[in-house]
């Protein structure tokens, strides 16, 4: 699912530290970069969303650690 990026919700994702990314998801693997179930992480990754106009992408099957 895609949705768009927007200052609203930069700020909540700061204010109420949300966690949405490969980073801390238990599926991910840091050492491979990659996701345990082989789902790609590029869209997922942290690093992604430094662009303020890249979209939220949520995974299907994020796993918080």
């Amino acid at each position: 699912m895609k949705l768009p990026q927007d200052a609203r919700f930069r700020r909540q994702r700061e204010r109420f530290a949300l966690r949405f990314t490969c980073e801390s998801c238990a599926l991910f693997d840091a050492e491979r970069v990659s996701c345990a179930h082989g789902f790609p992480t590029d869209e997922h990754r942290a690093a992604f969303y430094e662009d303020e106009a890249a979209p939220i992408v949520f995974c299907k099957d994020f796993e918080l650690e």
